[in-house]
């Protein structure tokens, strides 16, 4: 090889490398859960569409040590360039967020679904307006109740500490007769390891995930409501790539939410015989007494969400009552 090929081979080889981006992704559950496989699936059609001229490594488990609710400022301040963030801590941001997690207002795929797609117009100009871009969002299935006994009726609820992740969830639970205790995920093992908590509110494949099996004896399905999660990008952090790695990553979370809401249909009665598997009593359903008086309790927050929402917020939440009733 003369001196000049082998110069301009090397220099070919660092401008190749100089092109390549990596982002990182963060996301504050288990690699195991829905949602990490959900981002591990987009991370890997997105190396492989670009044939690696963008690589995005996803942190789970909040290893860099953002929560949820940390993760919006942090990709907007482009400290992140994307992260997996549960819209339920988002709520403080915009109210957008908390009508998917509307006490029991949607408590499985199909209206979860429904929903989500009468939303999403929503969802994408919030993210638009703080110069960041929703690229897919795919459900949790819908939470219920781990702890150390069944939780069938109003007395068994009575005063527990329990775990809750948002503003509505709490309050139901304080309607329920319990002491709710709203903690995020990453801190819950810590909590119930010290008995600071004893139940937590999420669903089987969240408690599966951390194998709650190890603390916890019980996980009564009550289905509260299935809520969201979604990838959502540093919009300068996508405008700088080229427009091939742009439409590879649009590709990719097109993908990437297909793959998310198939796992979670398909979910339920895996994650079922997982936590028979490992010692965990499982209550698939409650009597229609107890989901009532659920409902309830849950009721005066929902009104009242309905009374601050905008006009846009109301348009949606009527049209898919509406809808659902037909």
């Amino acid at each position: 090889m003369t001196k000049l090929t082998f110069t301009t081979a090397v220099l070919a080889v660092i401008a190749s490398g100089a092109m390549a981006e990596n982002w990182d992704l963060s996301n504050e559950y288990p690699p195991t859960s829905l949602q990490g496989q959900t981002a591990d699936f987009f991370a890997n059609a997105v190396d492989e569409k670009t044939g690696g001229s963008l690589t995005i490594t996803v942190h789970h488990g909040a290893a860099l040590g953002y929560k949820s609710v940390d993760q919006f400022d942090a990709v907007g301040d482009g400290a992140l360039q994307a992260a997996s963030s549960s819209f339920v801590f988002l709520a403080g941001f915009d109210p957008v967020f908390q009508i998917g997690s509307l006490p029991f207002i949607a408590s499985d795929m199909a209206e979860t679904r429904k929903l989500y797609d009468m939303s999403r117009p929503a969802y994408d100009a919030f993210f638009e307006n703080a110069d960041q871009i929703l690229l897919l969002a795919t459900p949790w299935p819908a939470s219920g109740l781990w702890g150390n006994k069944a939780f069938t009726s109003a007395e068994d609820l009575k005063e527990v500490k329990v775990r809750t992740y948002d503003v509505g969830s709490t309050e139901t639970l304080r309607n329920a007769g319990a002491f709710p205790v709203q903690i995020a995920w990453s801190d819950v093992p810590a909590q119930l390891s010290t008995n600071a908590i004893s139940a937590v509110l999420t669903s089987a494949n969240g408690g599966a995930g951390a194998q709650f099996w190890e603390l916890q004896s019980h996980f009564t399905d009550v289905n509260y409501t299935a809520g969201l999660q979604g990838i959502h990008i540093n919009r300068d952090a996508f405008e700088a790539l080229t427009p091939e790695e742009q439409a590879a990553v649009q590709e990719a979370a097109t993908e990437a939410e297909a793959f998310g809401w198939q796992l979670a249909v398909d979910s339920l009665q895996v994650d079922y015989e997982k936590l028979r598997s490992n010692g965990v009593t499982v209550t698939e359903a409650i009597s229609p007494e107890f989901a009532d008086f659920l409902k309830e309790a849950g009721r005066p927050f929902a009104e009242k969400w309905l009374e601050t929402a905008n006009d846009d917020l109301k348009a949606i939440y009527d049209a898919y009552v509406a809808e659902s009733a037909n």
